[in-house]
This record gives structure tokens, sequence and C-alpha cells, in this order.
């Protein structure tokens, strides 16, 4: 989350108006994460997030986040939910933006997870993927394997400013990808942004998963990887088999991986590594001035990478 476009008191009336949600009382930007503008929106109703689209965010993307979130919480998802407004519509427009209005959702995101966190998310992602499986919209994933070229382009030599060297290490590496990355593997819906600051939780139970806006079609085990990547790693950016030995056993518990999948586990956790490293620093690169966020470190991926490519056996990961 973060805040990019700001929003007026008087602006932000006229939107509620058009909602049965009370009066306006208060609000304040959220400033995490790098892709939408999101106000906590306090009225007399209560407390809803308020998300203005924008950057990678294609509106015609919308009916797909907003659809899904209503699918999967009508199949024991918790999550939150777009709120309808008096014309019965879930989109509305704000600051020349694009919005919605959802539910507040309680919790807290773990900064710190420890090896029960993580087999938390591997049950709650196996359960997401199972109760996705009947959703009937598609959104082919825009980050996937494809995209990840143009992404190194976009950056340019520029990647070197950030590590000497980096541009050829990235080359050198998606040309690698390209040549064994899997295509053949099962597919659904996946959040594909399975981050902490997107799993929240009460105590020590998982209260419900947040922020959709990257969900897609794609291939189930990729989703896996990247919660590896997000979950299992300590801040040194060493892999704790431990931790993904509980997401992995945990998930498998719900779903079970093929063969196939287990096997190629490692080329899809370096994919996943790839992925984060390039979007990263394209952010690093260009964050607009006096934007409410701090961009994420892209070296905190290439130093997971370095990791997954040192991988000899996906046992390495804590399958067994």
């Amino acid at each position: 989350m973060a805040v990019y476009t700001d929003v007026s008191a008087d602006d932000l009336n006229q939107l509620i108006a058009g909602y049965d949600i009370g009066e306006l009382r208060s609000y304040k930007g959220i400033a995490e994460g790098v892709e939408n503008s999101n106000f906590l929106v306090h009225t007399s109703a209560g407390n809803f997030i308020l998300t203005l689209y924008e950057k990678r965010v294609a509106a015609g993307d919308l009916p797909f986040f907003l659809g899904l979130m209503e699918h999967l919480a009508a199949r024991g998802i918790t999550c939150p939910q777009p709120v309808k407004n008096k014309q019965g519509g879930v989109l509305g427009k704000i600051a020349g933006r694009p919005a919605a209005i959802v539910t507040f959702l309680d919790g807290l995101w773990i900064r710190r997870p420890n090896a029960n966190h993580c087999a938390s998310v591997g049950e709650a992602l196996a359960r997401l993927h199972l109760a996705s499986a009947d959703f009937k919209m598609k959104r082919p994933n825009a980050l996937s394997i494809d995209s990840w070229r143009p992404l190194y382009e976009h950056a340019g030599a520029r990647g070197d400013s950030v590590r000497p060297g980096l541009c050829n290490e990235i080359v050198k590496e998606l040309d690698a990808l390209e040549k064994t990355w899997p295509r053949d593997l099962p597919g659904g819906v996946i959040h594909a942004d399975l981050f902490p600051d997107n799993v929240f939780f009460l105590g020590d139970n998982l209260s419900g998963l947040i922020d959709f806006y990257f969900a897609c079609t794609d291939t189930l085990a990729y989703d896996v990887a990247v919660c590896l990547n997000a979950w299992c790693f300590e801040p040194d950016h060493s892999y704790n088999v431990t931790k993904g030995r509980a997401l992995l056993k945990a998930y498998a518990k719900v779903r079970a991986l093929s063969a196939a999948e287990r096997a190629a586990l490692p080329v899809l956790a370096r994919g996943a590594a790839m992925r984060f490293l390039l979007t990263r620093l394209v952010d690093w690169l260009a964050v607009p001035d006096g934007a409410l966020v701090k961009p994420k470190d892209p070296l905190e991926y290439f130093r997971k990478l370095r990791f997954h490519q040192s991988v000899k056996s996906v046992d390495d990961y804590g399958i067994n």
C-alpha cells in the first residue's frame, strides 16, 4: 500500500455520499507498499479502506480482482469485501482515479514470522487455490516470465548504479530461466503477492488475506515459490529450511504438490526472485518525487536469487 494521489475531504465526502456507510469522520493515508493509493476511512458506520488504482493496475482488470474477493469470501476465505454503492456497483472514481471501498479487516501483519506463521500461510494459500478453482474469470499474469526481459530493458544500464555488474547477472539469469521455465504445470487463480504485509494475524491465528491486485491465472506452484521467497528467509537473506518445511508441509496437507510441481520448485523460486528483483529495481529507479512511499530494496531479491541458484535439489527447500 502507498499514497501517490492525495484525496480532499470534499471529494471523499462526495464519494461516500453514494454509499450507505454513514458520514465521514476521519481518514488518513496508508504509507506501506508500492502499487496503489490507500486510505483508512472512518465513518459513522465503522472503518473501511479506500483504494485508488494506479500504476500497474489496469481499470479493465478491476472486475477480476473485486469479483475474486467476493468469490473467495463466499467459500470461507477471509478477505476484504468490496462495498456496493447505492446503485449496486463496486467501482467509483475520485481524484481522477478509479476507486473502490472495501471492508476493513482486523489484524496485524507479522514483521518477524516464525515457522508456525509460515505453516498458517501455507495452509491458507492451498485453501485459496482450492476455493478459486471454480472462479470463472481469467486474467493472465502480466508479471510472469514473458514480462521480465522488458522490465529489465526498462531499467537498462541504470541497474549497475544499484550494484556494479547487476545488469550482466540479470541477463544471464533471464537466459537460463527462459530456457527452463515450466509451462505445463497445474494452473488456476494465484494471489501472486502473498507477502507478510498482505497476511493478517490476531495473536497467533491467521485472520485474513488482503491485497489481491496482482491476482491472476497462472501456475499454482509458482504461488508457493513466491511465498517461499517472501516468508522463509531471515533478515540476513539466508534461507530458513525449518520455515520452508513448515510452509510446504501445511500446503501439502490441503493440496498435495505433484511430482512435477515439486521438481520444478527450484526454477519457480528462481523466477519468483527474479520477478521481485526486477519490479523493485524499476520502482527503485522511478519512484515519483513527493510520493508517500519508500521503495523496497531490489538487492534483497538478488541475494535470495543467489541462494536459489545454489540449490542442488528440491530437498533444500524442506520437502520431505
